[in-house]
């Protein structure tokens, strides 16, 4: 199994509609019995994982049965969000991790990655002037 990965920035546009490159990573997250291949922005700003609803009601997961609530900051802080940890698979790296999430109810946030407990388990080599990103797997993980 490697020990990291390089992977190419994604073309996204941005509010303004212009062309933008962006560290988005796709995975693949699970919750008890459902799988969901995804995409998220790897965002060294986002103090948590932030997951939109909609992507928690397509893995099966109940609101109301979700852990403690929890806070977001930002411009989705006026929206409720529940703990949610679920299995994540990244490709190349052959291994599941597990990831918390605050499964929020905005419905137009991207799935973010970030500081807890992303880039706890990841470290995050940006290579903006090649479009790339190198993900790298912590030793100890």
């Amino acid at each position: 199994m490697p020990d990291s990965a390089l992977f190419p920035y994604s073309q996204v546009r941005n509010a303004l509609g212009e062309t933008a490159w962006r560290p988005i990573l796709p995975l693949r997250l699970t919750h008890e019995q459902r799988t969901l291949q995804v995409a998220g922005l790897i965002e060294t700003g986002a103090d948590v994982n932030v997951m939109p609803y909609r992507i928690g009601l397509e893995l099966g997961a109940v609101w109301e049965e979700q852990g403690r609530q929890v806070e977001v900051s930002g411009k989705f802080s006026n929206y409720e969000a529940r703990e949610i940890v679920l299995s994540a698979h990244i490709a190349p790296f052959d291994l599941e991790v597990r990831l918390a999430f605050a499964w929020t109810r905005a419905v137009y946030v991207p799935l973010l990655l970030g500081q807890v407990n992303f880039l706890k388990l990841f470290k995050v080599c940006y290579l903006g002037f090649q479009n790339e990103f190198e993900l790298h797997l912590r030793s100890d993980s």
